[in-house]
């Protein structure tokens, strides 16, 4: 049972807040809909993944799940590929590029003060533009308030994988705005 009454007590996650409070969930989705699926030249699948992988780190299960599900659609992966994300990728090869990235997102999760000039570095030496940088930087710090926000008021999520894969296409296929 969330902290608070929302409208909808059968909507999961982060949807519930979104119904709730229509005004912020309209911002914070089209937050997510330029993060996710803007302009970049990181694939959505590649973004979706930064954001499962930093809300798995930050323990938030509704936000990993979702994302991860919403990853496996774009890259034509099954529920399983959710827990391999959590495994640090030991199934799925990712690129050296994506994995120089993925710890820049870890480190601005812990505290934006631990990315170095080394990580950086190491993200260019991979091939990593400064705009793919940036937009590693703004999915980790955004999700990182995404989670908080789910878990802050303790919102409920299934709990097994499959239960996500429908979400995850809908959001693969339609985006944060079709909510």
């Amino acid at each position: 049972m969330a902290h608070i009454k929302l409208l909808n007590e059968q909507l999961p996650g982060i949807v519930g807040l979104l119904d709730y409070r229509k005004e912020t969930g309209y911002q914070l989705s089209a937050l997510a809909e330029l993060l996710l699926r803007g302009d970049s030249t990181l694939s959505s699948g590649e973004r979706e993944i930064i954001a499962s992988y930093v809300s798995h780190n930050n323990n938030c299960h509704f936000c990993h799940t979702s994302h991860g599900a919403a990853a496996a659609a774009h890259l034509n992966k099954g529920p399983e590929f959710i827990d391999d994300i959590k495994h640090d990728f030991q199934t799925t090869p990712i690129s050296a590029k994506l994995r120089a990235l993925l710890n820049i997102a870890e480190h601005v999760r812990q505290n934006g003060k631990k990315v170095t000039d080394a990580d950086i570095q190491a993200a260019r030496n991979e091939g990593a533009t400064d705009r793919e940088i940036h937009d590693t930087v703004m999915i980790a710090a955004a999700f990182s308030m995404y989670n908080r926000y789910v878990d802050g008021l303790d919102t409920w999520a299934p709990p097994e994988n499959e239960a996500y894969m429908p979400m995850g296409e809908r959001l693969a296929k339609e985006g944060y705005l079709s909510f």
